[in-house]
């Protein structure tokens, strides 16, 4: 006797239409990542209208910010209020940029309770001291994991995000592979392409020999024209390639659109680098 199977049944249309629909949905879903906007690329304005900065990045469509790290000034009730406009506006904070000193014994505590209000999964160090040699950058390594374990019982994680010193070869090796082999596996590694490229580096390499540790990129583009201020979409980083890799390797979780400064204001430089987002994508 042949065994009877599911796919030996002839699909009607209806049936046919409906497992295409679901098929569809499946893959849309699977591809679905969250894009946010590092909000210094909107500095000048929130320093000047915190709540109506939040409110206009919003309703441009971008579905999280992550806060640099002057947030930390905030009170709870700051931090609260901040919180409902991002409730209202259906949008998730799901980093913040920290200094080093937060993940300290005398400030982490702060630090915990604001990003607990503010709903986020991860604190980020935004930067690192000055460091002369990989032992140094050892070192830093070590205060990283000391505060991603205080940060796990909290329900947090902890994370690092690379400028250009990381990826700029010391003593034979880059400081970053440095930070990645000497903190656990369940710490973020945020990249920051932009810097990654300027310096001569591979992104796609990078987030393959690093894998499900690259949560979050910052999408930020780098040419020898304009340096930082070319507009994500005009630089030299192969974005095709480090989409693919950040969603099947990477373990990325949502992207953040960085500009440093462009030759438009920081509202129509969050527009147009959001409009490229989609295109890329829609492509």
């Amino acid at each position: 006797m042949i065994p009877f199977r599911v796919t030996d049944m002839p699909l009607n249309r209806r049936s046919f239409l409906g497992a295409s629909a679901f098929a569809a949905l499946a893959s849309a879903q699977k591809k679905s990542i969250p894009v946010g906007l590092e909000m210094y690329s909107v500095r000048k304005a929130m320093m000047m209208d915190l709540m109506g900065t939040i409110r206009k990045v919003g309703e441009m469509g971008y579905q999280v910010v992550e806060f640099y790290a002057p947030y930390y000034a905030w009170s709870a009730d700051q931090a609260k209020d901040v919180r409902k406009l991002l409730d209202n506006l259906g949008v998730r904070c799901l980093s913040t940029h920290n200094a080093l000193a937060n993940y300290e014994a005398g400030n982490i505590q702060k630090a915990i309770d604001l990003n607990r209000i503010l709903g986020t999964r991860f604190m980020v160090i935004a930067s690192s001291p000055r460091a002369q040699s990989l032992d140094d950058w050892k070192k830093i390594a070590d205060s990283l994991t000391a505060g991603a374990d205080k940060l796990r019982t909290a329900g947090l994680r902890g994370g690092y995000h690379n400028h250009q010193a990381e990826f700029t070869p010391l003593e034979g090796k880059r400081p970053m592979e440095v930070i990645a082999a000497n903190t656990p596996k369940d710490f973020m590694l945020q990249f920051d392409v932009g810097t990654c490229v300027e310096m001569g580096s591979d992104p796609v390499a990078w987030i393959e020999e690093n894998p499900g540790r690259i949560n979050s990129l910052h999408l930020k583009d780098w040419n020898k024209e304009k340096g930082y201020r070319s507009l994500f979409g005009e630089g030299v980083a192969p974005w095709k390639q480090i989409f693919a890799a950040a969603e099947k390797t990477g373990g990325v979780e949502y992207y953040l659109i960085e500009q440093e400064g462009s030759e438009y204001s920081e509202f129509e430089t969050a527009e147009r680098c959001l409009a490229t987002y989609k295109k890329m994508q829609a492509g």
